[in-house]
């Protein structure tokens, strides 16, 4: 019989390799009549021995197709590949570390590695990390610790409604290109993360568009007189100079709290502005795109309904200074300190 290409044997091969024994033909007979190699039978044969007792209570080796089958089907349910982070207690360790303890994703955690040079005994993808997470290879790690817990971000549609008010200042329409490019540092978005209900406090969050800079003010109610007095000390901390060049524009929403629009772009030490803020399109969250995603980190540490009236300042400079820490996959897994620092040096 003519030489096959390799293929599996069948369970048909294997009964008919049975019956070619019964027969007396040789390996080499058997091998010729299917049309493979003699030493895919003799493979064949070790596979299905066994002790056969003959009715004088004799033993003798034989083959059989049914345990050949058996011990085929059992050797395919063990022949998923090693562990790649098994021997690598360090890895598992540290991507343990970084995601329950730090607040890490999957892909911050490998980029980081990444960027930093950081040095294991192997490496994995993060479609293989995410694996390994599902199977449950970690000791302490599963889906429910990742910060999204598996799920995906929620997308964005335009609504219809009509704005209550008309904007307190300029439309975002008349934004330079430069800042909707996010071609340098200096612009920022402008946001309130709200606490637990009946309370006052809240947060203000500016995240730089170019950089993903945050800085987080605690201010303690909701309004616009609050977003001033913010911004005022702000201003007093940095020096006017240095905030007019670090401070080029704000966007922000219609909320309220943002209602002064003169307030906000004059200096609080000069008569002259010390910035420019720009007006969102009614319910089109989308155009403070970087404040919407800084609210859902900042989230993993102050759930909705946090009471922020117990929350101490230096709990929330630990989260911004995390914020600024965290390796941005947009950024190639650079922090928004380095890329901001970096963008700084670039205007003197």
């Amino acid at each position: 019989m003519k030489r096959r290409r390799f293929k599996q044997l069948t369970r048909a091969d294997r009964l008919n390799i049975e019956k070619y024994l019964r027969q007396g033909m040789t390996k080499q007979a058997v091998a010729d009549a299917l049309g493979v190699s003699l030493r895919t039978v003799y493979y064949e044969l070790k596979r299905g021995q066994y002790i056969h007792t003959n009715s004088d209570l004799t033993e003798e080796v034989r083959y059989s197709c049914d345990v050949a089958e058996s011990v085929k089907k059992y050797n395919g349910t063990n022949k998923d590949p090693q562990l790649k982070i098994g021997n690598d207690h360090e890895l598992a360790a540290y991507i343990e570390r970084r995601i329950v303890e730090d607040g890490y994703s999957p892909a911050a955690v490998l980029g980081e590695i990444r960027v930093k040079g950081l040095k294991f005994k192997t490496s994995i993808c993060k479609s293989t990390l995410y694996s390994y997470i599902k199977k449950g290879v970690f000791l302490t790690l599963e889906m429910c610790d990742l910060p999204r817990h598996g799920k995906n971000k929620r997308g964005y549609t335009r609504t219809h409604k009509k704005a209550a008010r008309a904007s307190a200042g300029t439309s975002i329409e008349e934004r330079p290109e430069e800042v909707n490019a996010r071609a340098t540092i200096g612009h920022w978005e402008m946001d309130s993360v709200l606490g637990k209900k009946r309370t006052k406090p809240a947060l203000l969050v500016l995240s730089e568009r170019y950089s993903r800079k945050e800085i987080i003010i605690k201010v303690k109610d909701h309004t616009a007189a609050s977003v001033v007095r913010a911004l005022d000390r702000l201003e007093r901390k940095m020096g006017s100079p240095t905030f007019r060049s670090v401070f080029r524009s704000i966007t922000v929403d219609n909320g309220s709290e943002f209602a002064d629009a003169a307030g906000m772009e004059q200096s609080c030490r000069s008569q002259g502005p010390r910035t420019k803020v720009y007006y969102c399109h009614p319910y089109s969250s989308w155009e403070r795109g970087t404040n919407e995603n800084t609210n859902g980190l900042i989230r993993r540490w102050f759930p909705k309904g946090t009471d922020f009236t117990k929350v101490t300042t230096q709990e929330i400079q630990k989260v911004e200074d995390w914020l600024n820490a965290y390796p941005r996959e947009i950024l190639g897994f650079l922090s928004a300190d380095a890329v901001f620092s970096a963008g700084l040096a670039s205007l003197v």
